[in-house]
């Protein structure tokens, strides 16, 4: 039986016959605090008199379907779908049902604000979650025009795709929002956001029509709210994207709501735009969080043009949509904001984080086979955003920027509120810039897997090289030898610092490719593959240029050369090249000094993992005082007030293990400790709250009286978060249990135990989780895959590495009958388990 799946197959088979013209949609939010009411009358042809296709609605309750006037019998609507037969040339499908609120974040989301008892509703339907709040046929390729009307309590603020229209009183308390009629979009992009939320609008005059634009937030967030900053961001991105596209924003106004207890970090919805409330900050945040938010708010707005306006056909080419707005957040926020040093950025997070992903074994190519929609679900990942936004990066220097740019007008103007693949996509780019496309299609997104490259180079008397090449490899099971363009730096110890002396940029080809330009050059201090980051690739340190950036590589004056050594460091000891002392050392070498915000909280979090997963358990204790006392030093020298100090602050207490360290962090909460410049505002108060109950410091009493000074949803959040990250046999009970087992607990909330629950140094109150986790992963997948992957991921047992924890993994996965999402995520875990275990072994040696 199908559920809530549906395979592209079927997605084809019903779009061939089929075409949807419109869905007039009617929902009443005043029925209950439980459920709203639907109703959906959807206007489509068929091609075929008397063919048979199905509507897609989940989890009606009393539900009534009239097609063409004839009421079908309650059997046909089974399994999550509506049966449909006898269809005629012109159909109009009327369906009627009540539907829950949700609390997982799919679908109608539903909350209430514990600081003032307000409610919030938004949608949330990427990728097929529109079919639980109406009656859809659900998949991106059968677009149609939309009209929603809403009634909802008077006084609420209700927003859609349509301009917002004034209300009318359709009975006492009750007003009725009848939108105007939508473009057309696909089902996903469709939204509903309504509630009490608070309004601030502006209106964006640019060279094409004016668009009003409006930020939402609830209202006990309305003090945080800097509007300005948020606006600014907006103004200078429609400003660039109307000028690089030549084409005005195509859906009439840009409302951005800022919402709690959401899955994803924003997603786009033409015309309105839902993000996660916390970034709307609370209390005071580093450089590296706007410049975050920024990246974000270019990134929807990206999407209005690629992905709504121009749409895939299937899921297929989601790995396109996603990645064209990840290269565009950043380029646009490069040339067009104050945060110019966001590729930085981009290398120190967002390619790491595709490294990663590239390298377990649910690898896959960037353009997936995505055969269904639970495929598509498990393939939102650092290869679909990040590794194919770096080849984007490399496809625009290929062709050429210019080049680029007119290929995507022509685009946006053939095919605008309409469906496509990729082929369309290359065929305009290939006209545009005269340049076949095909081979690096295929090279690139049809294959899986990074490659490596390294230097390999000899040394006469003089240390001159006599020989140099880059050699080229690929792991295993994905053979594939790629074609790059890369820069090679050389840098010397400078009075200055480490400085480029000399650049050479090359094509990388097959196995070795001989560089007989750096013949006879002086062999430098730090040799440093990919300068300039202009490949996808995991570049390697010769001993000299490793030993080099132990002490100075903070004296290196590009942060984009930087974040290649940083990368590059973090890959070799995760490839078990480097030992975990080795790591920490050059951390601490330069994250005190590194300008590069984002590669700081990076760094701090890579540092803790060197310590709690890769070092040999013989040294792990001695490493863990180095790494607690180098944060110590580093946060006492930080300039008062600044980002670092802030980051040294977060970073100490997650390393916080001796007395005197928890001494430190109890001083800085009662006050008996100020550090000069720091504030101990709502946000880091929890962060040392939840430090201290980390070393068993902290309990229930502690933790209840910091949640009386923070009667917000997010002091729940990090209450609960707090008392799961205990090192006690009972708080692991009480987590496992509202994670696992209770139904009651909203996503957000259960997504911070779960997150607090694996813990190293907690092995011995985290052993009987190995087996109760791999017996619930069984069935897991029965809760819906974001709750399923929440548990399978987060609390997989990958915090205290073992050989006997890897043995019993290996064992179940030989064995256990499991879906494939299942399968991929312990998958992952199990090759993070071994991946630790080789680093461990790896330190051991010296």
């Amino acid at each position: 039986m199908p559920g809530t799946n549906l395979t592209r197959a079927e997605a084809a088979e019903r779009a061939a016959l089929i075409d949807v013209r419109h869905y007039a949609v009617e929902l009443d939010l005043t029925v209950s605090e439980t459920e709203f009411a639907s109703t959906t009358v959807v206007t489509f042809s068929s091609r075929e008199a008397g063919a048979s296709t199905f509507a897609d609605l989940v989890d009606g309750r009393d539900v009534r379907a009239w097609l063409n006037g004839t009421e079908l019998d309650a059997a046909a609507y089974a399994d999550q779908r509506l049966a449909l037969d006898g269809l005629e040339a012109d159909n109009e499908l009327r369906v009627t049902a009540r539907l829950p609120y949700s609390r997982t974040g799919e679908g109608l989301h539903r909350f209430v604000d514990p600081a003032d008892g307000r409610v919030y509703l938004y949608t949330q339907f990427e990728v097929p979650d529109a079919r639980r709040v109406y009656t859809t046929f659900e998949q991106p390729d059968l677009k149609a025009t939309f009209t929603f009307t809403v009634d909802a309590p008077a006084g609420w603020t209700v927003i859609s795709n349509a301009a917002t229209p004034e209300p009318t009183e359709v009975r006492s308390g009750v007003e009725r929002w009848s939108f105007a009629e939508t473009k057309r979009m696909s089902t996903y992009i469709t939204a509903l956001v309504a509630g009490e939320y608070d309004v601030v609008t502006d209106a964006y005059k640019g060279d094409y029509e004016e668009i009003p634009l409006a930020i939402l937030v609830r209202r006990s967030l309305r003090e945080f709210l800097d509007a300005d900053e948020i606006l600014e961001v907006t103004k200078q991105g429609f400003a660039f994207f109307e000028d690089a596209f030549a084409m005005g924003y195509p859906f009439g106004k840009y409302d951005q709501a800022f919402v709690p207890e959401y899955n994803m970090g924003a997603m786009e919805n033409a015309g309105a735009v839902t993000f996660r409330d916390e970034y709307i900050f609370r209390s005071r945040q580093t450089h590296a969080a706007y410049e975050s938010r920024a990246n974000t708010i270019l990134h929807e707005m990206a999407h209005m043009w690629f992905g709504d306006l121009v749409t895939m056909k299937w899921w297929d080419d989601l790995w396109l949509n996603e990645s064209f707005a990840e290269w565009a957040s950043h380029y646009a926020e490069a040339k067009a904001t104050r945060y110019t040093g966001v590729w930085t950025g981009f290398t120190n997070q967002r390619k790491n984080w595709a490294y990663r992903q590239d390298q377990l074994p649910s690898t896959h190519p960037i353009a997936a086979d995505n055969y269904d929609l639970h495929a598509v679900e498990a393939n939102f990942d650092g290869i679909t955003y990040a590794k194919g936004a770096s080849t984007l990066k490399q496809l625009v220097a290929w062709v050429g920027e210019e080049d680029f740019l007119a290929g995507l007008r022509a685009y946006f103007t053939k095919y605008a509120y309409g469906n496509t693949e990729l082929a369309d996509l290359l065929a305009e780019l290939e006209e545009a810039s005269g340049r076949d496309l095909h081979a690096w299609a295929q090279e690139w997104l049809q294959t899986s897997g990074v490659n490596t490259l390294r230097p390999a180079f000899q040394v006469d008397a003089d240390g001159r090289f006599t020989a140099f090449a880059v050699e080229q490899t690929a792991a295993a099971d994905y053979p594939t030898l790629r074609r790059h363009r890369i820069a090679i730096g050389l840098y010397d110890r400078t009075a200055d610092g480490l400085v480029r002396r000399h650049r050479v940029e090359t094509d990388i080809t097959g196995a070795s490719t001989p560089i007989p330009e750096l013949l006879g050059e002086t062999q430098p201090d730090l040799v440093l593959l990919n300068d300039d980051d202009l490949t996808y690739a995991k570049i390697r340190l010769d001993d000299r240029s490793l030993e080099t950036l132990r002490s100075s590589i903070a004296t290196i004056d590009s942060s984009l050369a930087r974040a290649l050594c940083w990368g590059s460091s973090w890959d070799m000891l995760r490839d078990a090249e480097v030992g975990a002392r080795t790591f920490v050392e050059i951390v601490l070498a330069g994250v005190g000094t590194e300008s590069d915000l984002t590669a700081v909280q990076s760094l701090l979090r890579q540092g803790l993992s060197a310590v709690t997963q890769y070092a040999a358990p013989q040294h792990r204790d001695a490493l863990a005082s180095r790494w607690e006392t180098g944060l110590r030093r580093l946060l006492t020298d930080a300039v008062p007030g600044s980002d670092h100090q802030l980051a040294l602050t977060r970073g100490y207490a997650a390393a916080a293990r001796s007395d005197d360290a928890v001494a430190m962090l109890r001083g800085l909460l009662d006050g008996s400790l100020v550090l000069d410049g720091l504030t101990v505002d709502t946000d880091l108060r929890w962060t040392l709250v939840t430090a201290l109950a980390r070393t068993g410091a902290y309990g229930d009493a502690e933790i209840d009286a910091e949640l009386e000074r923070d009667r917000t949803i997010a002091g729940q959040e990090h209450a609960a978060g707090a008392r799961a990250i205990r090192p006690d046999a009972d708080a692991k009970a009480a987590a496992w249990d509202a994670v696992v087992v209770r139904d009651d607990l909203p996503n957000e909330t259960q997504r911070s135990i779960a997150t607090s629950f694996q813990v190293g140094g907690q092995a011995e109150v985290l052993a009987p989780y190995v087996a109760r986790y791999l017996e619930t992963a069984e069935t897991v997948i029965e809760k819906g895959v974001w709750r399923a992957s929440t548990i399978l991921e987060s609390m997989f047992p990958r915090a205290n590495p073992s050989a006997e924890t890897l043995a019993t993994v290996d064992a179940w996965l030989a064995t256990a009958d499991i879906d494939p999402t299942t399968r991929r995520y312990v998958s992952e875990g199990r090759a993070d388990l071994a991946r630790a275990l080789a680093a461990q072994e790896r330190d051991a040696q010296g």
